[in-house]
């Protein structure tokens, strides 16, 4: 069934063009930041909150586990602004905001 839908709509996963190594999106641009943000604080990512596009890369914002507390609603995240460049190689990064999980933004 699943072929006669391909056929009648002519499309594949073959045909998508693949994407150029210098012009990557999004998704890899925050995949990147947290893999790297992670190696060199050894604090776990929890996700991103913010995607740019800029002239010369990306600027992320990763949500990262600081400490671990019990409850789970006592423990400190915090931001970090991630800047990458075109390839997804991290440039710079630093902390922007420190909070507890159960805290609302103001």
């Amino acid at each position: 069934m699943a072929e006669n839908r391909r056929a009648r709509t002519g499309h594949t996963a073959q045909t998508a063009a693949p994407r150029s190594s210098s012009r990557r999106g999004p998704e890899h641009a925050a995949r990147a930041a947290c893999e790297s943000l992670e190696r060199l604080i050894c604090h776990p990512a929890e996700g991103v909150s913010a995607v740019r596009r800029k002239d010369d890369g990306w600027c992320v914002v990763v949500d990262v586990l600081e400490v671990a507390r019990i409850p789970d609603t006592t423990s400190l995240l915090a931001s970090y602004e991630v800047q990458l460049d075109e390839r997804g190689e991290l440039m710079e990064y630093s902390r922007v905001r420190r909070y507890r999980r159960g805290s609302a933004d103001e």
